[in-house]
C-alpha cells in the first residue's frame, strides 16, 4: 500500500513537470485553476464590498446606512423603490475583467473544471457572511431546450452541483422548468428584457416549494429579471423565501 501511495505521488508530481497547469486569471503556473494571488486578490476577504443585501448590487462608498430589508441588510434605493420577489441576493464578486473570464471560459469556452471552481469560492463567499439563513433547496436557473442543445449543458446546474455539496443543501436540478425558449437577455434592449422573460418558467412540483426557503444558483446576475420572475414563479406556488446565489454581479453602468 505504501509503494501505491508513492508511485501515485510521484505520477502525480512528473504530471505537474510535464503539463503544468496555469492560473486561469493570470496565466501563471499554478497547480490549482487558480492561484493563490489572484483567488486573495479577487476574492479573499480584502476584497468584500457593501453590497445590496436584495440584489447585491454595490453600495456607495462611505454611504451611512440605509433601510434594511426582509434579509436583515442595507438596502440600495431601486430595491426599496420596486421590492423584487426574492429576499437575498449573495454573489461572489462582481462581473468585471478579469473575474469574467471565469464565467465566458465555462460558459463559452466548455471548460467545466472551472464550474467547481467557482461554486468554491461561491461557498466561501456565502459563509463569510454572518447570520445567513441558507436555503432548505437549491435549483439551478434552467436552459430552454434550444439554448441547452446548442450549449450541451447548463452551466447554472455546473455550479449548483458542487455548491450543493459544499454546502449540504439538498439540490433538485428539474425543480424549475423554462416552458417556452426565450432570446439572450443580454441580447434584447432593457425595454424589452421584463417581455422576454415573462411567463418563462414553470414548477414541475409546487409541493417542493411550498413554505420552503429555496436557493436559485446562477453564474451571472445583470438587470435581475430573469431572477426576478423565476422568484415570482417560486413566490406563486407557495415558496416562503427566495434567494439567489449567483457567481457573479454586473455593477450598475
Amino acid at each position: 500500500m505504501q509503494g501505491k501511495l508513492m508511485a501515485a505521488r510521484w505520477g502525480r508530481a512528473l504530471l505537474d513537470r510535464l503539463l503544468p497547469n496555469a492560473c486561469a486569471l493570470c496565466g501563471g503556473d499554478s497547480s490549482e485553476a487558480l492561484c493563490a494571488g489572484c483567488e486573495a486578490q479577487f476574492f479573499g476577504p480584502a476584497a468584500a464590498i457593501a453590497r445590496c443585501v436584495c440584489c447585491a448590487n454595490p453600495l456607495p462608498s462611505g454611504a451611512p446606512p440605509g433601510e434594511t430589508g426582509p434579509a436583515a441588510g442595507p438596502l440600495c434605493g431601486v430595491c426599496l423603490r420596486h421590492p423584487p420577489a426574492f429576499e437575498r441576493t449573495l454573489v461572489a464578486a462582481d462581473y468585471v475583467l478579469p473575474v469574467d473570464q471565469l464565467v465566458l471560459q465555462l460558459k463559452f469556452g466548455h471548460r467545466l473544471a472551472l464550474a467547481p471552481l467557482c461554486a468554491r469560492l461561491l461557498r466561501d463567499a456565502v459563509l463569510r457572511q454572518q447570520g445567513v439563513a441558507l436555503p432548505a433547496l437549491l435549483c439551478p436557473v434552467p436552459l430552454g431546450p434550444r439554448r441547452l442543445a446548442e450549449r450541451g449543458y447548463n452551466q447554472a446546474l455546473e455550479i449548483a452541483r458542487p455548491l450543493a455539496r459544499g454546502l449540504g443543501i439538498a439540490l433538485h436540478a428539474r425543480l424549475v422548468q423554462r416552458v417556452r425558449d426565450t432570446a439572450a437577455q443580454s441580447s434584447v434592449t432593457p425595454a424589452e428584457r421584463q417581455a422576454n422573460i415573462a411567463g418563462a418558467f414553470a414548477i414541475a412540483d409546487a409541493a417542493l416549494v411550498a413554505g420552503r426557503h429555496i436557493g436559485v444558483v446562477d453564474d451571472v446576475m445583470t438587470s435581475g429579471r430573469t431572477l426576478n420572475e423565476l422568484a415570482a414563479t417560486l413566490k406563486r406556488h407557495g415558496a416562503a423565501r427566495v434567494s439567489n446565489l449567483v457567481f457573479a454581479r454586473t455593477p450598475p453602468h
